[in-house]
């Protein structure tokens, strides 16, 4: 299966490509692309691997499904285009990293910056059919997300995984906690922000934690 992604992404989960639910896998997202408006644009379906090279992960920020609004999604988790209004958990996640470290809530709502400094967003379903949330799941991308967990934890140490929400905090079971530092809050949706992911201190910890094995910090 000839896959346009990162190349050290190859090394370590080029196995999933040939396996046989990658392939109806392929053969579906086809489909679908063909038939249907979907997001992210095809080029962009492995951006968050394409902009974070295997190697230079600091941080795992997992979310469920891309934006199916126009032009929203990008390939990244939480992240839209620059000039798009800010989806409400995306208000959120700047609100709370404003409390939490001071940083002003920025102007773009591009996490492109976030993905440079090896913050890999990844949502357990990559694709999406507009207007139509879900529309891509238990199709064999959580298989292959679940194996860029699980590789992850078994090839690099030291990283800080961020599971926000119980969907998110499902995947736990594929990270090794005597490695890496795993931190669990409610999700920011405005249905659950309020429940304790305001007041996390998820950023802050996140680089505290960096700093301590000697990783530089993210730039929030």
């Amino acid at each position: 299966m000839n896959v346009k992604i990162e190349e050290s992404w190859k090394q370590h989960i080029g196995s999933e490509f040939d396996k046989p639910y990658f392939a109806s896998l392929t053969d579906f997202v086809h489909g679908e692309y063909r038939n249907h408006t979907c997001y992210p644009p095809a080029k962009l379906v492995f951006n968050a691997f394409n902009l974070c090279p295997f190697d230079r992960v600091k941080v795992v920020i997992i979310g469920q499904d891309p934006y199916h609004e126009p032009g929203q999604a990008q390939g990244l988790c939480f992240s839209v285009n620059d000039g798009v209004e800010f989806p409400p958990s995306l208000i959120n996640i700047f609100k709370e990293i404003e409390s939490d470290i001071g940083t002003p809530v920025p102007k773009s709502g591009s996490l492109v910056r976030w993905a440079q400094q090896g913050v890999l967003l990844l949502n357990a379903t990559l694709t999406v059919r507009e207007h139509f949330a879900g529309s891509h799941q238990r199709r064999g991308w959580e298989e292959f997300t679940d194996a860029v967990i699980s590789a992850l934890s078994r090839d690099r140490e030291h990283l800080v995984f961020i599971l926000w929400g119980s969907y998110a905090q499902s995947k736990a079971a594929l990270i090794d906690g005597t490695k890496h530092y795993i931190l669990k809050s409610p999700h920011p949706s405005p249905l659950s922000a309020h429940r304790g992911f305001f007041g996390n201190h998820h950023f802050s910890l996140t680089n505290s934690y960096l700093k301590q094995n000697g990783i530089e910090p993210i730039n929030w």
